[in-house]
């Protein structure tokens, strides 16, 4: 009975870990001697091989871990698939600054978010719902990224005139710029508006 309850204490343990867990760790977690979770990872090894079972306990950079079943791969790929994407605040800001002010340059992102988006940015990627759009030739030349025709079918748009009204973040940013506009001389502002077009025709033949 005893060696029952330490068998189920060491699946939970594995289970809530999500990571490899070492021999040490897990001994100690269980109160344990090595030689006996040894013991005790053989024989839940050993569950877990029979056809019933989706997951299997493997051995992991100096540890262990509960992993599914490689013969369930389609399934699991089938759950990714249809799972609802959960965007987080600072990706919602993010996606809505690309979206609206496409292409744009992380530099740009932080510069209206006022911190560092590389996280999010990478998110946004890896989730296909933003990708790179060349280069903005400025000095360092650095990415531009535009939204992806998955973004379109993720927020049911048909194009990007679809796009609601625009959110906050970006309307106060075009009030800041706006203002920081009229502080300037009138000649100051012509030349602006002169290279405008020069830099945005530059980036489109990018």
């Amino acid at each position: 009975m005893r060696r029952e309850h330490k068998l189920g204490q060491l699946e939970a343990l594995l289970f809530a870990a999500g990571e490899p867990l070492g021999v040490p760790q897990l001994a100690e977690l269980l109160g344990m001697t090595k030689p006996q979770t040894w013991e005790l990872l053989g024989l839940l090894q050993e569950e877990y091989k029979t056809e019933r079972r989706g997951l299997e306990l493997r051995e992991v950079a100096e540890g262990w871990q509960l992993c599914t079943k490689a013969c369930h791969h389609e399934a699991i790929l089938q759950l990714a698939n249809t799972q609802e994407l959960k965007l987080t605040n600072a990706s919602m800001e993010t996606l809505a600054i690309i979206a609206y002010r496409q292409p744009v340059t992380r530099a740009e992102m932080e510069a209206i978010r006022g911190v560092k988006v590389d996280g999010v940015v990478n998110t946004l990627l890896e989730w296909e719902l933003i990708a790179e759009a060349g280069r903005k030739e400025t000095i360092g030349r650095p990415i531009l990224y535009k939204t992806t025709n998955k973004f379109l079918e993720v927020f049911g748009l048909k194009t990007l005139k679809d796009l609601p009204a625009m959110p906050d973040i970006l309307a106060e940013d075009e009030a800041r710029h706006a203002k920081q506009l009229s502080l300037l001389g009138e000649e100051e502002v012509d030349e602006l508006e002169s290279e405008a077009p020069e830099e945005k025709s530059a980036v489109t033949q990018e």
